[in-house]
């Protein structure tokens, strides 16, 4: 088995705060893999380390081969990454902004052009491939920022988010692409999610964060089977401690 993604003792400080402690974790090369936990769990700051974005404060790691605290450059050359707080230039087009990040990466001429047609295509936005980003509602420009992150087919995609500002049926289609890129390119997916319904249909393995601590690993079935619930939404509540005391809801009128 080719591991994508292994991390010994990853540890994250920032001041007094201890946002990652100790993170040990393998992933497969085409595997999907969905990280799941509360806000402030350390979901982003892992995703930030691995991507090469920001340095750990102890432990090692590395992706696709490449040592994170070294090799970072060698590490955005062969992933893709789409962060949950974009930018965008709002006065390029859809295809202008493809453009420019396919030339990023070293794409150009018809490869480039047919890449972003297509991509385009099957996203749904075809018909307004040359207006302005600016005139798009928010879940056209996450379509724009999901192709621009396999633009230039990377070995590894970091998703933090991916279908927060998307409708069902195109929440339905990145889900069909995720899983027909991982199964005929052998692409690996480091998912970030709140959506307990879209970890549980695309992931193969997920991990449960809280507070920077790794409390639980394995199969969506392997999860909600080892706490004695239905569905990773009650296995995720169960872990997490987030079960609604329906009692107190309206509490607050008294």
């Amino acid at each position: 088995m080719v591991v994508d993604i292994h991390t010994e003792g990853l540890s994250k400080v920032f001041g007094t705060v201890q946002a990652l402690t100790e993170l040990n974790l393998d992933v497969s090369r085409g595997s999907i893999f969905g990280f799941l936990g509360p806000n402030g769990a350390g979901k982003t700051t892992t995703v930030r380390i691995l991507a090469g974005l920001l340095r750990s404060t102890r432990g090692t790691a590395t992706v696709c081969g490449y040592d994170v605290q070294s090799q970072s450059n060698e590490i955005k050359a062969v992933t893709g990454l789409l962060p949950e707080t974009p930018g965008l230039y709002s006065k390029l087009s859809a295809v202008e902004f493809l453009e420019f990040i396919g030339a990023l990466n070293n794409l150009s001429g018809d490869l480039l052009r047919r890449r972003i047609d297509r991509l385009l295509g099957i996203l749904g936005l075809e018909g307004r491939q040359n207006d302005l980003l600016e005139s798009y509602s928010s879940g056209m420009k996450q379509k724009v920022l999901v192709a621009c992150t396999i633009l230039h087919e990377p070995r590894l995609v970091f998703l933090d988010e991916p279908t927060s500002r998307l409708d069902p049926a195109a929440t339905a289609l990145v889900k069909e692409l995720i899983h027909a890129m991982a199964k005929e390119t052998d692409t690996t997916f480091f998912i970030c999610t709140h959506m307990t319904d879209f970890a549980e249909d695309v992931c193969e393995r997920i991990g449960i964060l809280i507070e920077g601590e790794l409390v639980s690993l394995g199969s969506p079935k392997e999860i909600t089977d080892g706490v004695g619930v239905g569905n990773l939404e009650e296995a995720y509540l169960k872990i997490v401690g987030g079960e609604v005391d329906r009692e107190r809801l309206l509490s607050w009128r008294d």
